[in-house]
Formats: C-alpha cells, sequence, structure tokens
C-alpha cells in the first residue's frame, strides 16, 4: 500500500518516494484523519493527515507543490487528490442544514444521519489566460505570488457566468483591455486547496494597460526574445506561455521561477 501522509501542509516522502508497506509507518501521533484513495496499477493507496512527523522515521517534509519535482507523475497527481479530500475531510465535519455531525457515506462523500443530507467535495474552480497581442504576450504579477516572476491572468468564476464570460470579465478587470478569440486551451487539478485550473487563450482587442492596483503590482507586453522570469513547468500558466512560445516561432528557452 502506498501511504500519502500530511502533516503541517507538506507531504512526508521517504527517499524523495511514496512510502510504501502494509502497514501506516510507525509512530504516528495524535488525531488521524484517514482517506482511501483509487488505486495505483492494482496497488491500494491510503491518505493519512497527522499533526507531528513521526519520530525514528527517515521521512523528509516536502511542500505538496515541490513534490511535483520528485515524484513521479502518478503519485504527485495523486498526493493532490489525497491533500484535497482530507483538506475537506478536516473542514467538513457537521450538517449545514440541521448541525448534526456527519457519517461518512461513500470513499469521497459524507451524509447527515439525521437529515439525510449528502455531501461531496466542491471544487473551486478558476480560469488562466494567455492574451497575446502580435509579436507579445500580456504578463502580470499578482500580490499573490511567492516569487519575483510574471504569470498570467487569472481569476474565479463567479456565479451566473460561463467560462469564457469570465475569461472577459477578468482580463477587463485587471488590465482594463478587451479581448477576442477566446479558446479553451486545457485544464489542470490544482489542490491548493480545492481548485481546477481552466486555461485559455485570448487576442487583444482594444484598450489601455491599466493594472487594478489591488490584485497586481506589475505587468506588461513582453516579446518572446525578451521575457522576464516565469513560473514553473508544472503551472498551467507555463503550459500556456510554452505554447504560445511553440506555435508563434522559433522558440527560445525562457527563465523559469
Amino acid at each position: 500500500m502506498r501511504w500519502y501522509i500530511f502533516c503541517n501542509g507538506h507531504i512526508l516522502l521517504r527517499d524523495n518516494a511514496i512510502p510504501t508497506g502494509s502497514a501506516p509507518p510507525a509512530g504516528l501521533e495524535g488525531p488521524l484523519l484517514t482517506q482511501p484513495l483509487p488505486s495505483i496499477d492494482g496497488e491500494a493507496c491510503m491518505a493519512v493527515l497527522t499533526e507531528r512527523v513521526p519520530e525514528g522515521e527517515d521521512f523528509r517534509a516536502v511542500p505538496l507543490r515541490q513534490s511535483y519535482y520528485v515524484l513521479s507523475q502518478a503519485d504527485y497527481r495523486m498526493a493532490g487528490k489525497a491533500e484535497e479530500l482530507l483538506y475537506w475531510g478536516a473542514h467538513t465535519k457537521y450538517c449545514s442544514a440541521c448541525g448534526t455531525p456527519l457519517v461518512a457515506d461513500t470513499d469521497i462523500s459524507k451524509r447527515c444521519p439525521k437529515c439525510a443530507k449528502e455531501f461531496w467535495p466542491s471544487l473551486s474552480i478558476a480560469i488562466i489566460v494567455a492574451v497575446t497581442r502580435g509579436d507579445e504576450i500580456l504578463l502580470v504579477q499578482s500580490h499573490n505570488f511567492r516569487g519575483n516572476y510574471m504569470g498570467l491572468v487569472a481569476g474565479f468564476v463567479e456565479t451566473g457566468e460561463s467560462l469564457e464570460e469570465c475569461v472577459a470579465r477578468e482580463v477587463q478587470e485587471e488590465t482594463g483591455l478587451a479581448i477576442s478569440e477566446i479558446r479553451y486551451f486545457g485544464s489542470q487539478p490544482w489542490p491548493y486547496p480545492s481548485g481546477l485550473m481552466v486555461g485559455f487563450t485570448a487576442k487583444y482587442a482594444g484598450g489601455t494597460l491599466n493594472l487594478q492596483a489591488s490584485e497586481l503590482r506589475a505587468g506588461g507586453w513582453f516579446r518572446r526574445d525578451k521575457l522576464p522570469e516565469i513560473p514553473g513547468p508544472m503551472s498551467m500558466a507555463r503550459m500556456l506561455i510554452d505554447h504560445w512560445l511553440l506555435t508563434s516561432g522559433t522558440a527560445k528557452k525562457p527563465q523559469q521561477q
């Protein structure tokens, strides 16, 4: 069995890999939350939430995002699912209709034993868009960015709007620009903690760049041969930027975060 163990927002790895064994690693202490996961190549998987790193175990605590660079793609994706389910389990304990403590119903749902209301994990859906103008791409820097890199316009979908409407609204709100030719690019699970990132491409259609100060601290149009530091390869932002580089001319390896 593979054990996806989380402690204080970090996943515990042994020799840069998910620990395995027929029983959980020795020394797990404190209140535990466990969550069955789908199998990988026939091997059972279990998510575990613990309060402290087990003593006597050769564990390395790694932020989930950084585990992308050491785990296999299958283990990284499963670790993301594990983190999302553990987060949901820890924050969904009582019925929102009557306040009764919930009980497990299926591997990914809970039920109220009093009013029978069912609860399933929910996702926060966000869009991210690569806006281009000729041989330039629009890059911005959010106040939320932890590094000095530049990324793409992104934002959460509001009730009552389509994904495409959200793309146009976020670009207009954050930059003052109008866009056209909005096209779906792809999607990506974003378990930080429970998101789905939906990527788009679009063309500049008019307006003068006017950054929304409450959301962005920098932004501008950049040519392919003068790109600033950009997000790492794990992100949808980087996928969109790389796609633009590959489809707009001879690609030049950009500097990443």
